[in-house]
């Protein structure tokens, strides 16, 4: 399974770069909400991909670590909040400048 997560991981990484790479502001945006998925998951498998029951008081079962879930969930709500800012910032620019090219908006501040 760890395989499979690893792979996974990797792609998202992959596409989030490449995506960051590029011209476009609304490529940029996606390509570090891709990012920001694949660490994600990084951190899911890091804490490693255990089975059992829920942490309850009383039963001596094994049972998985609810940080790590916790502190996704947590990354998940500000990754949220980080990407639509960028996303507003992205169609302010957009408005203001008449494009989202990367060039264009060197040129025109220049």
């Amino acid at each position: 399974m760890e395989l499979v997560m690893a792979l996974a991981i990797g792609i998202l990484f992959t596409i989030g770069v490449y995506l960051i790479l590029s011209k476009t502001l609304l490529r940029i945006v996606l390509g570090t909400s891709l990012l920001t998925h694949g660490v994600h998951l990084l951190l899911l498998t890091m804490a490693g991909l255990k089975k059992g029951a829920a942490p309850v008081l009383g039963k001596e079962d094994t049972y998985v670590d609810p940080l790590p879930q916790a502190l996704i969930l947590t990354s998940i709500v500000i990754s949220f909040g980080v990407t639509a800012f960028y996303f507003v910032l992205a169609y302010r620019s957009y408005q203001s400048l008449g494009t989202d090219d990367i060039d264009s908006i060197k040129e025109a501040k220049e």
